[in-house]
């Protein structure tokens, strides 16, 4: 069917196409108008990597760009926000978040914001291996840790990189030794964490100026990731020997001088050293552990201050960890007498007695 028989219009602001065709009989002539939508354009142009800022004319009378300073206490963590079953879809998922002190931020509209940590895990399994897979006594845990493009200044792509497999290896490592694997041979778990804001590596003004800042914003999102990673296996039922949860804690230099501070906000201080561990406080042991800068003969006290801050935790991860579960408890049937509830189409168990 030829579509353009007579002289036609094109309107691309609306993607319209006019045509008017006529059709010649013998006393009149006949013509017929209509329109047709044409089907937009999918090819895109990708944004620069770096992305880009409007030009501000503004004289440094007027605003002063000034690093946040840090208004909590020392030994003051910031809050935490964490829920379970945020994903009905998987077999576990939960979404941990903290917000940073709005006291922090500053009032001045040219200054962003202080970012803040998002993070939300999923756990697919326990489910069978392959029938092509080698035989395995115990569950074979997968990490999988993913930034979304939009998680930090510098947009990420959409293949890993080795930053975030670095990520998947240390949480593999600290909740390989939580799960009790020998009670799901022949099986798997996936564990996949996405990033959807990470934690600043330091003060803006630096990045943007060619600076160094560090990386010191990993520490604090490998923590994030053991804590709603424990989460999520605990409300997928998986049996794990306790709840690890993440801490970290900074050597850091104010005045002049050197001090100790839990779970620190890098675009506040001047980071030297910083350590994460995985603790489980019942047991008393740490099952990952992660320092980078230099400590030197301080290493052990920093280590005593981040086992401190994943006591701290600790407290929001079991809270919601017990939500969670008296909720499911909730929904369950009433029972009578104590009994547990009966499947439909079985009968009860006979109790033998004398």
């Amino acid at each position: 069917m030829r579509l353009l028989q007579g002289p036609a219009s094109v309107n691309f602001a609306s993607n319209e196409l006019h045509v008017v065709k006529a059709k010649q009989n013998s006393n009149h002539d006949i013509h017929h108008s209509f329109t047709v939508t044409m089907q937009a354009d999918r090819r895109r142009m990708n944004a620069p990597a770096g992305g880009t800022a409007p030009p501000v004319f503004i004289t440094p009378k007027d605003t002063q760009i000034q690093r946040p300073k840090r208004t909590r206490k020392p030994e003051e963590h910031r809050k935490i926000f964490l829920r379970t079953g945020v994903v009905p879809s998987a077999s576990g998922s939960a979404y941990y978040e903290i917000s940073p002190d709005p006291s922090t931020e500053s009032k001045q509209f040219l200054t962003p914001a202080a970012s803040n940590l998002k993070i939300t895990c999923t756990v697919h399994g326990p489910r069978p291996l392959p029938r092509n897979a080698a035989f395995s006594p115990n569950l074979l845990l997968t990490t999988h840790v993913k930034f979304a493009p939009f998680a930090t200044r510098q947009r990420r792509g959409y293949v890993r990189d080795s930053s975030e497999r670095d990520l998947g290896v240390h949480l593999e490592t600290a909740l390989r030794g939580v799960i009790i694997g020998d009670r799901w041979p022949k099986s798997g778990c996936e564990v996949v964490i996405t990033v959807l804001e990470g934690e600043e590596d330091g003060f803006w003004v630096e990045s943007s100026q060619g600076g160094k800042t560090g990386g010191w914003g990993m520490m604090s999102v490998i923590a994030g990731c053991i804590t709603v990673a424990s989460a999520a296996l605990a409300d997928a039922g998986i049996d794990c020997v306790d709840l690890v949860s993440g801490g970290v804690a900074a050597l850091v230099s104010s005045n002049g001088s050197e001090e100790y501070i839990l779970d620190p906000s890098p675009p506040e201080q001047d980071i030297k050293a910083a350590c994460v561990v995985g603790y489980l406080q019942t047991r008393d042991e740490i099952t990952e552990m992660w320092m980078k800068g230099e400590a030197g003969a301080e290493a052990e006290t920093l280590i005593d201050n981040a086992v401190k801050a994943s006591v701290m935790t600790r407290t929001v991860l079991a809270d919601a960890v017990k939500e969670a579960t008296e909720l499911k408890l909730s929904k369950l049937p009433e029972v009578a007498n104590g009994a547990p509830p009966t499947a439909k189409g079985k009968g009860k168990d006979v109790i033998m007695t004398g």
